[in-house]
């Protein structure tokens, strides 16, 4: 259907959960957009209900949904389709004192032979620093949400970065 898998689960009661992602570039019924809409949603439900059924699989329930805005990295095509995106990587050992990262997502190299480096500063160094890692030392991967309000009820962009720091010196980060 032109779709790509991200993850299927199964979970408790008989629930088979399926998240999809639209592929860069194809064309959709739906219409153009950089994300899956409910429509996407409601037609692969109907695809994956019948394709169940006629390979008798067992479930109860099916729910089918976007990766949403924290969106798993999972294959090196993940990687590369998200490069310069911020990403937060929790690694499977200890490195430098610390599993989890967060920074700008690089590929050093081109093709299979590409690897993967994280542009990162740390809270006690200003200077940016780079953290090299392979899949096989990746224990998840996902991208940080970007959240745009832009045409929301904000006349400017001063408006928006006053209220972000507003927001950043309130205790726990709400007006009232």
């Amino acid at each position: 259907m032109g779709y790509e898998l991200v993850e299927c689960e199964r979970g408790l009661r008989g629930l088979l959960s399926v998240s999809i992602d639209r592929v860069p570039g194809t064309v959709y019924p739906t219409g153009p957009a950089d994300f899956v809409l409910v429509e996407d949603c409601e037609q692969v439900t109907r695809q994956l209900q019948r394709v169940l059924e006629v390979e008798g699989c067992d479930y109860a329930r099916l729910e089918v949904s976007s990766p949403g805005l924290d969106r798993p990295l999972r294959r090196m095509a993940d990687y590369v389709r998200f490069e310069g995106a911020e990403i937060d990587v929790t690694l499977r050992q200890v490195f430098q004192g610390r599993k989890k990262y967060r920074g700008i997502l690089r590929l050093a190299g081109k093709g299979p032979d590409a690897s993967l480096e994280l542009i990162f500063r740390d809270g006690k160094d200003k200077d940016e620093q780079v953290l090299g890692f392979t899949l096989d030392e990746v224990r998840e991967a996902r991208l940080v949400p970007v959240v745009d309000f832009k045409g929301r009820g904000r006349k400017d962009k001063d408006a928006g970065a006053a209220a972000g720091e507003a927001a950043e010196q309130e205790p726990g980060g709400h007006e009232e």
